[in-house]
């Protein structure tokens, strides 16, 4: 399973690294593939490429910002949630998208 994510926070500093951090630790703790772009308050930084979206089964969208580019990820299982979740429960956060992906196949 391969996993994108992007987060951004309305202040773009600390919770937009925060989340990304988390959800990194979480997936790698659990042998899953992820990508995390921020789109924090220096721009984007770890850009997801159209290559990236080709070989993904979700992408995770944080919900308190807009997130640019979204257009991007038209076709893929997106699942949107609260930064603050994400910081908080990112364990919990993958299990529940590998199981929703899994049974959309």
């Amino acid at each position: 399973m391969k996993i994108l994510a992007v987060t951004a926070c309305p202040s773009g500093v600390a919770h937009t690294y925060m989340a990304a951090e988390a959800l990194e630790r979480a997936a790698k703790a659990k042998g899953i593939e992820i990508k995390v772009e921020t789109q924090g308050s220096i721009g984007i930084e770890n850009r997801i490429t159209a290559e990236d979206v080709k070989g993904a089964d979700v992408v995770i969208l944080t919900k308190d910002m807009g997130i640019k580019n979204v257009e991007r990820f038209k076709g893929l299982i997106t699942v949107k949630v609260a930064i603050s979740d994400v910081v908080r429960k990112a364990d919990q956060l993958i299990d529940k998208v590998v199981a929703h992906v899994n049974s959309k196949k």
